[in-house]
């Protein structure tokens, strides 16, 4: 159910969300500065080594860490590819954009218009470079004056590629290949700033690192996280029984009350795999940051990672993404811009990835538009909190593969509230503080009923069903 600006303006302040103020930092630059936006495929928030990861090394995205602002607490709206895409590009919430499934569905470029889109129409040189994720085709989409993508997921070797609509064989390492095209971009004449997407497949299953990589972290323990020995007692009978893919019929069988964690096996290749193929990512990053200090314009470039969503390695017995726990729902998010990001800053408050879009439109100074639901970082990053969002809506539409019911959501600092609102089943309520592997659901705990019954009212005034 699509909801107009003014709508979610008052549902945001209802929900104790906030409402967006404005931020003239971008003034204090006199000449517009460059814009590159990096974008991974199934990175976790934590997996980065600055963050304590136990043994993967990420030492450029680390130098953007020390040298730039985290967000620590970042969050997508939507843990699903093309969604999450979506919203990246336009500022807006599935239910806004249209794009609410891996279907083949395209945000409609003229009603939520991407921010390299506008940024264009202001007078910025704009490219594309990667992956698209929404409809399968590779051409061109509008808002670009470069383009170079490919079909769908994509390969990880030899991959075939579409530049500015012609088709050709490329041989190579596709995140090399992606970072390869990227720079040949920067290193052009421009005559205005430029904008750069760059969307890597990596780090998507399944898991092929770059050959110099194929021997990394091949000596280690894979560390098991508590939340793997989750039985699913007490929560929905859907996390334990399934629900019918639509269009098939279900199984006819007895659900248990609990199940039988998987055991942890700390050689997993294929976990192993995920981290060996992120390596790939952080070169290109740590190239990139090189060629911004050859040309000179590194401190005059706004630099922005993050990822589409967050990935489970068996947390909750799980692989892949969808569901709302923290491990799916969290992303890395990092910014680089001296003028106004204070080296080694930390950002506390929740942001989404909605907020991605007002945020490099605000540090441009060019207006957002209409349509963008999240809101602009820049007065987090200088230090103004007052007035910000306490709460966030989550929710997940039906994809064609899925054993997972629609889902919406509530997340709080604290708090999590989870329902399947076209299933009879419970709801799912984690104290965050207390429980932060979201073991213990107390939706049912009359301990607890106020506070469930107090985010269920908010989660209403969000106004979608």
């Amino acid at each position: 159910m699509p909801i107009n600006r003014t709508r979610m303006m008052v549902v945001a302040g209802l929900a104790g969300m906030g409402i967006c103020a404005g931020s003239a930092a971008a003034s204090v630059v006199a000449k517009r500065p460059n814009i590159i936006f990096i974008l991974t495929d199934d990175q976790r928030w934590d997996a980065m080594s600055c963050l304590g990861h136990p043994f993967l090394k990420t030492p450029n995205m680390d130098r953007l860490r020390h040298e730039g602002a985290l967000y620590a607490n970042a969050f997508v709206t939507t843990a699903l590819c093309s969604p999450s895409r979506a919203s990246f590009l336009t500022g807006a919430y599935a239910h806004t954009h249209g794009v609410t499934s891996n279907r083949g569905r395209e945000i409609d470029h003229d009603k939520t218009p991407s921010f390299p889109r506008v940024l264009r129409e202001a007078g910025y040189e704009t490219a594309f470079v990667g992956k698209w994720h929404m409809n399968r085709r590779s051409q061109p989409r509008p808002g670009f004056d470069y383009w170079l993508s490919f079909s769908g997921q994509g390969v990880y070797a030899d991959p075939t590629l579409n530049e500015n609509g012609r088709a050709f064989k490329a041989e190579g390492y596709t995140t090399d290949l992606l970072t390869d095209f990227a720079i040949a971009f920067m290193k052009r004449e421009h005559e205005k700033p430029y904008c750069l997407y760059l969307s890597h497949k990596a780090v998507h299953s399944p898991f092929i690192p770059a050959p110099r990589h194929a021997g990394s972290y091949d000596g280690v323990t894979l560390p098991s996280p508590p939340n793997t020995q989750d039985t699913f007692s007490g929560k929905p009978a859907w996390l334990r029984g399934g629900v019918a893919v639509p269009g098939t019929p279900a199984a006819v069988q007895a659900i248990p009350d609990a199940l039988t964690p998987t055991q942890w096996d700390p050689t997993e290749q294929r976990r192993r795999g995920y981290w060996k193929t992120l390596n790939a990512v952080d070169d290109g990053i740590g190239r990139i940051l090189a060629a911004l200090e050859e040309s000179g314009e590194l401190d005059h470039t706004i630099i922005m990672f993050a990822s589409d969503n967050g990935y489970f390695h068996g947390e909750h017995g799980r692989g892949d993404k969808r569901l709302m726990y923290e491990e799916s729902i969290r992303i890395p998010l990092l910014i680089r811009y001296p003028p106004v990001v204070k080296p080694n800053s930390t950002v506390e408050q929740m942001v989404l990835n909605i907020d991605v879009a007002p945020t490099l439109l605000d540090l441009a100074g060019v207006q957002a538009p209409q349509t963008v639901q999240g809101c602009s970082t820049v007065p987090l990053l200088e230090g103004a909190f007052a007035g910000w969002r306490t709460s966030f809506l989550y929710e997940y539409w039906v994809d064609m593969t899925d054993r997972v019911p629609r889902l919406l959501g509530v997340r709080t600092d604290r708090w999590k509230l989870i329902r399947a609102p076209d299933i009879d089943d419970i709801d799912e309520l984690y104290d965050l503080e207390n429980d932060p592997y979201e073991m213990h659901n107390l939706a049912q705990d009359p301990a607890y009923a106020g506070q469930r019954d107090a985010l269920r009212a908010e989660l209403d005034q969000f106004g979608v069903r």
